[in-house]
């Protein structure tokens, strides 16, 4: 990689700031968290932002380091100026907030922000389970599902950047409504939530109390054979595999990434949906994609972040 550089990386969501010192070869040198103080509103999540820039510039002077820039990932939609726009649920209150402007007041450096679940596809391209893919889409399972598209190596956003809101492909023209306002959309069915949900309906409606709180319970009563943790996973991968393969059958990805705690369950989890993926995708769109385990973890969006910086 040649002589290295170093950026700050900077991860923010609704619960945790998380922040970096980062190497151009992936590295780590320097890290840490803050509560984000979502609850208190905006000022008080700006607030936190700039401590952790300042915690990681302070570790680079005393390193004696010279800083590229800040890099930052952030929930909602991001305009190419770096503005978070809106679109982010978990942070009251956080729209129209000018990033680029508040951490390059603070540092003197350039800056870069973009959102969170592109930084993640953006980390796992350069340092994780799609390096070496020009053509990359990162799906993460969770709450909800986000998602990032690479294509020739650069992340795709669409016109100012507003585009890859990929947990809202639609599954079900006339299914029950999504959280975004529309109805039947791939995050309302095959999220790590709606898995637990629907089991949950399940048991309810055949008079069983639900056994399991989250997904790693769930799975768990999976491989111990019970019948309506069985039923719901199976469901789980159906829905999965609609909404994998329809993004397949549009980008012709090298690697399809899946993160979010639901992609720990283990190799039978990926077996089970590559299956069912190969059966709906378009042949000669799907035939070179590998469906793909992230392996970054909770340093993709640090790493992510820095890696807008090194990839000026």
């Amino acid at each position: 990689m040649g002589v290295p550089r170093y950026a700050v990386g900077i991860d923010l969501g609704g619960t945790a700031v998380k922040y970096a010192l980062v190497a151009s070869d992936g590295d780590v040198l320097f890290s840490g968290k803050l509560p984000s103080r979502a609850a208190e509103g905006a000022a008080a999540v700006r607030q936190q932002i700039v401590v952790a820039a300042r915690s990681c510039c302070d570790e680079a002077a005393r390193r004696g380091l010279q800083l590229a820039g800040v890099g930052i990932g952030t929930p909602g939609v991001v305009s190419p100026e770096g503005v978070v726009v809106g679109g982010a649920e978990n942070i009251p209150g956080w729209e129209n907030v000018n990033l680029a402007k508040l951490l390059g007041d603070v540092t003197g450096l350039p800056v870069r922000v973009e959102n969170d679940a592109n930084l993640m596809a953006l980390a796992e391209t350069l340092y994780g389970a799609a390096r070496g893919a020009s053509d990359v889409v990162f799906l993460t399972i969770g709450t909800g599902i986000g998602g990032g598209v690479l294509i020739g190596g650069r992340l795709f956003g669409g016109f100012r950047n507003r585009g890859t809101e990929l947990g809202h492909i639609t599954l079900k023209c006339d299914g029950e409504p999504c959280a975004c306002g529309s109805v039947g959309c791939f995050e309302h069915y095959a999220s790590t939530a709606a898995l637990v949900r629907r089991y949950r309906e399940r048991c309810l409606a055949a008079g069983i109390v639900p056994a399991a709180q989250d997904g790693e319970m769930l799975v768990g009563l999976y491989h111990a054979g019970d019948l309506m943790a069985v039923a719901a996973l199976e469901e789980h991968w159906e829905f999965m595999s609609l909404g994998v393969a329809s993004l397949i059958n549009i980008f012709a990805p090298q690697r399809v990434v899946i993160g979010g705690g639901i992609s720990e369950a283990g190799e039978f989890y990926f077996a089970a949906l590559r299956e069912r993926v190969a059966r709906r995708v378009i042949p000669v769109c799907g035939g070179t994609t590998q469906i793909v385990a992230a392996t970054l973890g909770n340093r993709a969006g640090c790493l992510g972040a820095a890696g807008l910086i090194f990839d000026l």
